[in-house]
Order: structure tokens, then C-alpha cells, then sequence
């Protein structure tokens, strides 16, 4: 059995035979211009439409920074928040402090006396003598107690003195001491002794040559005295008027002679004299090597 093949119809295939018109062959011209415009222009479009979402396409995310490097950023800055503040006070402080520093001694001057300057403000005047006097003052040192003793004793000695001397005055009409009875003996070193031994006690006076008061020459001489022997009054003197003897042939009634000091040889290392201020007359040893005999 033969198969039949559908046929068209015959409008259609007698229409696709007729010639196109002259507008129909533009149009088709200008279709055909189109779509090879369209298909040339495809890969330019994907190739713009994949640049474009490329760019407009969000960046890919970058990882974070490491815990270490952030360690490290936070502490630059702490130190450099430090040492922006040691850099930047101490130069604000300089800056307050020079103006003060370098300012004219007369600007300085007037702002002192502005600022000291009150109302009814009281002054007080120091004369320039107290103020030397105290700087004098503090030049001297400390006193010691030795001074103070030998002060006191000074002291001591001008009352007893002064006393003596009133003692006298009130005994005698002549305002001169009375003089010991004349001794019964004759002259010998021993009757000197003996007679010199009665003032013991006798207080020490500078210059004295009285029962009132002796000082060491002035014993010896009033003791001589009585004897009818002149001495002068002076240590230098009284030795210049014996004779030197050895110390070995010493007796009690010869002179001990030292540098400033005399008195009366008590035997066995002794002299009898009259010491120094604040004291009296008095047997004691002698405390010094350095003296020498003189026989009158």
C-alpha cells in the first residue's frame, strides 16, 4: 500500500513563487543587516556584560590580621601616647617657666614689691651693729667647762679679796693691813719657815703683799720683810737677789724658783706659797721638774 505525502497547499507554494516587491526586498534586506549585526555584536556584549559584573561584583573579604600584629599596633600606640606626654609637659612647663627666668631684674623687682605690698603692713628695722654683733657672735666657739671654772673661780677670789681688804680697812685707821708680831728669833732659814707657816689659809690677791691677801712674790717679800730683808716684788728680781744652790742642799725657807712662780722650799719635794686666784696659801708638791733653789 503506497503511502501519500501531504502536499501544501496551493496558495501557500504559489505565494513563496511570486516575486518579492520592492518593499517586501528592503525589509528583508534590513532584517537580514539586523541579525548580523546582532550576532557580531554577541561575544562584544558577553565579553561588557562580564566586565561590568565583574566590576560590580563585591571584592572578595581579605582574612583578619593576626592577634600578634594587633598586639603589636596596640603597644605602638600606647608608646606613643607616652612619649608625646614626656616631650609635650616638659616643654609647656619650660615655656610657663622661662618668661620668669629671663625677665629684667627691675620687672622682677616690681613684681615682688607688688606682691608683697599689703595694707596696713607693720616694718621692722635691724640696725647694722646687732647685725654685725651677732655674726661676730658666732665666729667664737663652744665655752669649756675648764673656762667656766676658772671664771667662777676668779669670781671667788675678788669677793674674798674684796672682803679682806674691808676686814683691814675696818682693823686699821691708815686703811693698811696690821703686820704680824716681829719674830723673837734672829734670822735663819728655819725661823723664815716658821714665820711664813702662820699665814697659811691667807687668801690669794693679785698684787697682794698683805696678811689681807698674797700673791707669790708678794709672800716672800713680806715675809723677808719682817726680817729686815728688802726684796723687790717681782719672781725675777727675788732670784737675782740669792745665790743658786743645788737642788740636793735644799732646806725649808729657801726659794723655789719656776718660770713666773716663787714660794718658800717645804722640804721633801714641798712648797709653801700662795698659788693662783681662788686659792690660799698652802703647803703642796711641787708638780714640775723644771724650777731651781735660790738661798737669800
Amino acid at each position: 500500500m503506497a503511502l501519500s505525502t501531504p502536499t501544501e497547499p496551493e496558495s501557500t507554494s504559489s505565494a513563496s513563487d511570486a516575486p518579492l516587491t520592492r518593499r517586501q526586498r528592503r525589509a528583508a534586506e534590513a532584517k537580514a543587516s539586523t541579525e548580523l549585526a546582532h550576532v557580531r555584536s554577541t561575544p562584544r556584549l558577553a565579553t561588557t556584560r562580564a566586565a561590568r559584573s565583574a566590576s560590580t561584583r563585591p571584592a572578595t573579604r581579605t582574612a583578619p590580621a593576626s592577634a600578634e600584629r594587633m598586639e603589636r599596633t596596640s603597644r605602638w600606640k600606647r608608646w606613643r601616647s607616652t612619649l608625646v606626654m614626656m616631650i609635650v609637659v616638659p616643654g609647656l612647663c619650660a615655656a610657663f617657666a622661662l618668661p620668669g627666668s629671663f625677665a629684667a631684674p627691675s620687672q622682677a623687682a616690681a613684681l615682688y614689691a607688688e606682691t608683697d605690698r599689703t595694707a596696713g603692713a607693720q616694718e621692722l628695722s635691724v640696725s647694722t651693729e646687732a647685725s654685725i654683733a651677732t655674726v661676730a657672735r658666732d665666729t667664737y666657739s663652744a665655752t669649756t667647762q675648764g673656762e667656766l671654772d676658772a671664771a667662777a673661780a676668779e669670781k671667788a677670789a675678788a669677793e674674798a679679796a674684796k672682803r679682806a681688804r674691808a676686814a683691814a680697812e675696818n682693823s686699821t685707821p691708815s686703811g693698811t693691813a696690821a703686820p704680824a708680831a716681829p719674830p723673837t728669833t734672829p734670822y735663819s732659814l728655819s725661823a723664815v719657815f716658821n714665820t711664813a707657816k702662820q699665814y697659811i689659809g691667807t687668801p690669794y690677791v693679785y698684787g697682794g703683799a698683805t696678811p689681807a691677801g698674797f700673791d707669790c712674790s708678794g709672800f716672800i717679800m713680806y715675809v723677808f720683810g719682817q726680817y729686815g730683808i728688802s726684796l723687790p716684788h717681782g719672781v725675777s728680781g727675788q732670784a737675782a737677789a740669792g745665790t743658786r744652790i743645788p737642788t740636793s742642799q735644799a732646806q725649808p725657807g729657801d726659794l723655789v724658783i719656776m718660770n713666773g712662780h716663787d714660794g718658800f722650799y717645804a722640804g721633801n719635794g714641798m712648797i709653801l706659797d700662795a698659788p693662783k686666784p681662788g686659792g690660799h696659801v698652802s703647803i703642796r708638791p711641787i708638780w714640775t721638774s723644771n724650777y731651781y733653789i735660790v738661798r737669800i
